[in-house]
């Protein structure tokens, strides 16, 4: 079983066997006004219309990040929030957890990252998310569950602030990764942040790039194809990655956790580079 990704075979074994993995149902979606009026996605909603047996909902924007701000749009959470989101959940630190979504893996891997960032050793991803899964579904609110003990102890993956950021970008021996859509890196659009463009010496690489038109992350040899193509994977190359507020860019770093290349992640990203406007913007 590979150690981010876990397919929905792999997980109907796994929910089987001695030591079934906590679920966490982190359906969320990028909250943009529309001219047609439409709602606001709503990720409790979709849960109580069909989550995984057993799974608990986890809403990114309230338990996975801080409210928005100078440090952007989803800051690191505080940990006490977290913290007690994840043992309300039922995560333990001996207990495999698995994380889902709505298929490209977003909300998935930006619990992923939190619960690897705060110390826990065997968290995945599932391949492909709710879309995947082949077993039943349950419906309605979740059931309360037993708590868990996991305490948070951050450290344990690489983090970057903007200063950070700024020089992976510019050093030799660095490579910063834009994981926002193309158009969104050169600049021609920007439905979210008042600034577009990217952080000066940046590389574009789209997290949609990462999946396949079944929704399945691509094979760990056409990932490593395409983040060596990228800079990443050379030996000595310093990684980070970030994208408009920390939530795709998890997504990136998860996909070159699968092909063996640790990568930073910058939470504040975009968002936060932004907010201070002596800082420079590059664009095309």
């Amino acid at each position: 079983m590979n150690s981010a990704l876990v397919t929905a075979a792999e997980l109907a074994a796994a929910l089987d066997g001695p030591t079934p993995p906590v679920l966490l149902d982190v359906r969320w979606q990028l909250s943009v006004a529309k001219a047609g009026g439409e709602p606001p996605f709503d990720g409790r909603a979709e849960y109580e219309r069909g989550h995984l047996p057993g799974a608990v909902f986890v809403d990114l924007d309230g338990e996975l990040a801080a409210p928005p701000g100078e440090r952007g749009r989803h800051p690191l959470p505080d940990l006490a929030v977290f913290g007690a989101a994840m043992r309300r959940a039922g995560v333990s630190a001996g207990r495999p957890v698995v994380a889902y979504d709505g298929g490209i893996g977003w909300g998935a891997a930006r619990a992923w990252w939190l619960l690897r960032w705060a110390g826990h050793g065997d968290v995945r991803v599932l391949d492909g998310g709710l879309p995947a899964w082949r077993g039943p579904l349950e419906e309605g609110p979740e059931v309360p569950h037993v708590a868990g003990d996991f305490l948070p102890r951050p450290g344990a993956m690489p983090v970057v602030d903007a200063e950070g950021a700024a020089e992976l970008a510019g050093a030799a021996d660095g490579l910063l990764l834009d994981a926002r859509a193309g158009e969104r890196y050169r600049g021609e659009v920007e439905p979210v942040d008042p600034v577009g463009g990217h952080i000066p010496g940046a590389v574009s690489a789209p997290t949609s790039r990462n999946v396949g038109p079944d929704g399945l992350f691509r094979s760990p040899a056409e990932l490593a194809e395409r983040y060596e193509a990228l800079g990443a994977g050379r030996e000595g190359v310093r990684v980070g990655v970030y994208c408009g507020s920390g939530v795709s860019a998890a997504q990136a770093v998860l996909a070159l956790e699968v092909v063996g290349v640790r990568a930073a992640l910058y939470p504040g990203s975009w968002s936060e580079w932004v907010a201070d406007p002596a800082r420079p913007v590059a664009t095309g």
